[in-house]
C-alpha cells in the first residue's frame, strides 16, 4: 500500500512524513546522512580520496602536470576541476557530452576553488612565465542518490591533502625540468571549504542533504559553503522560490557546524593514512580512534 501511495503521489507521500517532522528514511528535518570517507584509494593518482554521504558516492583523483603558465598569471599555477556524471551511477544520466547538471557542477567546484583561496596559485609556479603545476581534478559520481555538491567538494579536498608532488628544479645548462620522483612534497592548504546543501518543500519547509527523489520534488534548492574561520565562501542557488533572511540564516548557522564536523573527518582518516596501522580506512564521524 505504501509503495503503491509513494509511486502514484511522491510529493503527498513525502508530506505525510514533513508533517511529523521527519523524513521517509528515518532522518530528522536537519539531519544528515552518515559520511564516509576513504583517502589514497587510487595507488595510480598523485592524490585520491573517495566519499560517501547516504548512497551518493564521488571518487576524485588528482593527477599533477607541468606546463607552462598563461601570459595574464605568469606566476601562478592552475587547478582544473571535471564532475562526471556517468549513466553508471543513475539511470537520469545518458551517454554522450556531459550534462547540464555535469557541465554546472563543474563550474560551481572551480568556483569554489577560487573563492575560499583553498591553494595559493603561486605556490604551483616552478619558474616564473616558464613552468608551473596544472593539477587536474576529475570527480566522478559512482552513485547518484542526490546532494553531490557536498560530497564533491569534501572528496576534493581529502584529495589535495592526499596529494604528492615531485621536486622540480630547472638544468641551468639545457633548461629543461627535472623531476626528482623520490623526493615528494604536500601542498600547502590554505582554507578548509566544506558544502551543506538544503531542499526547501512547499515553499518554507527546510530539509537538509536530500535524497535524489527530495531534490526533484522540492520547489528550490541552496548549497552553502563556508571554511574553517566560519567565512561564507559561496551561497548557491540555482532558481527555485525565494528563501527568507531567517531561513538563509540557519542554512549558515548549520553549513558552520557542518564544516567543523567534516574538517574533523578529514582530519581523522589523513592521520589513520600517516600512521604505521591505519591505512586510510573508513571513518565515521562520531566513530572512535
Amino acid at each position: 500500500m505504501a509503495a503503491g501511495f509513494k509511486t502514484a503521489e511522491p510529493l503527498e507521500y513525502h508530506r505525510s512524513f514533513l508533517k511529523e517532522n521527519c523524513r521517509p528514511d528515518g532522518r530528522d528535518l536537519s539531519e544528515f546522512r552518515t559520511t564516509t570517507l576513504n583517502i589514497g584509494s587510487i595507488s595510480t593518482a598523485d592524490g585520491s580520496a573517495l566519499v560517501k554521504i547516504g548512497n551518493t558516492t564521488i571518487i576524485c583523483g588528482i593527477k599533477a602536470e607541468l606546463a607552462n603558465p598563461t601570459v595574464e598569471s605568469p606566476d601562478k599555477g592552475y587547478i582544473v576541476p571535471n564532475v562526471d556524471l556517468p549513466p553508471l551511477c543513475s539511470s537520469r544520466f545518458r551517454s554522450g557530452p556531459p550534462s547540464e547538471q555535469a557541465q554546472a557542477a563543474s563550474q560551481f567546484m572551480a568556483d569554489i576553488i577560487e573563492s575560499s583561496e583553498v591553494i595559493r596559485a603561486e605556490d604551483l609556479c616552478i619558474d616564473r612565465g616558464k613552468l608551473c603545476w596544472v593539477l587536474y581534478c576529475d570527480m566522478m559520481c559512482l552513485d547518484y542518490d542526490g546532494n553531490i555538491l557536498d560530497a564533491c567538494i569534501i572528496a576534493l579536498m581529502a584529495a589535495l591533502k592526499n596529494t604528492q608532488l615531485p621536486e622540480v628544479t630547472i638544468n641551468k645548462e639545457t633548461s629543461a625540468p627535472e623531476v626528482k620522483l623520490e623526493k615528494k612534497h604536500g601542498l600547502t592548504i590554505q582554507k578548509h571549504p566544506v558544502g551543506s546543501s538544503f531542499s526547501v518543500f512547499d515553499d518554507s519547509i527546510l530539509i537538509v542533504d536530500p535524497t535524489a527523489e527530495e531534490e526533484i520534488l522540492s520547489t528550490a534548492q541552496l548549497t552553502v559553503v563556508t571554511d574553517e574561520e566560519g567565512r561564507l565562501c559561496s551561497a548557491h542557488k540555482p532558481g527555485g522560490t525565494s528563501l527568507s533572511g531567517e531561513k538563509l540564516q540557519e542554512c549558515i548557522s548549520r553549513a558552520t557546524a557542518r564544516q567543523k564536523e567534516i574538517q574533523k573527518l578529514i582530519d581523522k582518516v589523513l592521520h589513520s593514512v600517516k600512521s604505521p596501522s591505519g591505512g586510510g580506512r573508513i571513518r565515521r564521524p562520531g566513530e572512535d580512534s
